[in-house]
């Protein structure tokens, strides 16, 4: 009896991963993987990332995989590849699946799918009975189809309503068309709105976004802008100020303009230094050659903190190994989920596996499952937003661990 307590006091993660593309052998791979790590543990969350090769079949899998594994909650999405524990799956079929017992944790799925967008974000009644959270949360992890889902409406409503709670995920990819994504929620596989889940209980998590990119120049202030168009930096043209910016650089970065120019919006404008994960990254999208303004792919406000950013594979790869090296403090994590940006990969990367290889290196070999996304979701100081070109994370440990040091 003392064993069997124990055995189901223990938090448990098993990660698989196929290229098999028949559903019998696709089947027969996931559970045989996740069966020789969970042995006798009942499962109690369980996450599938599949190819667009199996939209068609997404059903058959997941109603096989809830009627063999029995988790208690199930979810998962389609995304233009996965990613295992130790393998990126890019432009070929692939499924991931990561299991895990969860002693203690209280899981909350939801769904939004067609409604009244209006109502349920605006109204807190609304908003919570759709949400269900568990008390005290710890974390929301979400899918979203981005065809259908006002998404940063959503993350608003979640900021507002869960302030300061972290949520991690990335928006369903690989289709070219509303309905051509899968969501997965349970025995149901949708084609439109968000799923997820919220965690409370007995379990401690680690979010990291590591947004790939470093800065360069000096913080600036924005004194005009126009919604997303930025007229002025202290009364001087964005583009003077950065065609004088550009003849400071290296001829290395000078290159690194090629792939594209990045600016960060401050989080936290009452900071005197600012560094690596004090800026919200977006991209630098236009320039007006006329009036010297630059266009970028998010709103911005007048008085707000920016800096110019260059992003590179070595950069985001230092990126992500200095925002996981405060791991090294402490025991491995029992499990993770990764949300990689959709231009990572191959087309950053001049290796496969790119982000995978360097989170083995810090961290080592955990069981993980995730897909690359057509937009991530993660917090940048204390907010929750949508990000482009990151690798979004979150590491899973029992209640209580991070405080023990690892040996």
């Amino acid at each position: 009896m003392e064993d069997k307590k124990l055995l189901e006091d223990q938090m448990v993660f098993a990660s698989a991963t196929t290229t098999e593309r028949s559903v019998d052998k696709v089947i027969e791979a996931l559970v045989s993987q996740v069966k020789a790590q969970v042995e006798e543990h009942p499962l109690d969350l369980a996450l599938i990332f599949l190819s667009p090769h199996f939209r068609l079949v997404t059903g058959d899998i997941v109603k096989q995989i809830r009627t063999i594994l029995k988790p208690r909650v199930l979810l998962g999405c389609t995304g233009e590849g996965v990613i295992g524990q130790d393998r990126e799956i890019e432009q070929s079929a692939g499924i991931t699946l990561i299991a895990a017992h969860l002693p203690n944790v209280e899981l909350r799925p939801f769904s939004l799918q067609s409604m009244d967008w209006e109502k349920v974000l605006g109204d807190p009644a609304t908003f919570d009975a759709k949400i269900d959270a568990p008390e005290d949360p710890k974390l929301f992890v979400m899918m979203a189809d981005p065809f259908t889902t006002p998404i940063d409406r959503v993350l608003e409503a979640f900021n507002h309503f869960h302030a300061g709670l972290p949520m991690i995920g990335g928006l369903a990819s690989g289709a070219h068309r509303a309905g051509g994504n899968a969501l997965i929620l349970n025995d149901r596989v949708l084609n439109n709105g968000a799923v997820g889940v919220g965690l409370a209980g007995a379990i401690d998590v680690d979010v990291i976004v590591s947004q790939g990119c470093r800065p360069i120049g000096r913080p600036l202030k924005v004194t005009s802008v126009d919604q997303n168009i930025i007229m002025s930096f202290e009364d001087k043209s964005p583009l003077g100020y950065l065609q004088d910016l550009i003849t400071e650089l290296s001829p290395e970065d000078q290159d690194l303009l090629e792939n594209g120019l990045f600016i960060g919006r401050a989080i936290d404008t009452g900071l005197e230094t600012l560094g690596r994960g004090d800026f919200l990254i977006r991209s630098v999208v236009g320039v007006d050659q006329e009036t010297g303004a630059i266009v970028i792919d998010d709103h911005i406000d007048a008085g707000e903190t920016v800096q110019f950013h260059l992003r590179d594979a070595s950069t985001a790869e230092e990126d992500l190994e200095m925002m996981l090296a405060p791991q090294l403090l402490y025991q491995a994590p029992s499990g993770g989920l990764l949300f990689a940006c959709n231009g990572r990969g191959t087309r950053l990367y001049s290796h496969p596996n790119g982000d995978i290889t360097t989170m083995q290196k810090v961290i080592g070999n955990i069981d993980l499952a995730g897909f690359f996304c057509a937009g991530e979701i993660g917090p940048i100081g204390g907010k929750n937003f949508l990000h482009g070109h990151t690798a979004s994370m979150v590491l899973f440990r029992p209640r209580g661990s991070d405080l023990m040091p690892a040996e």
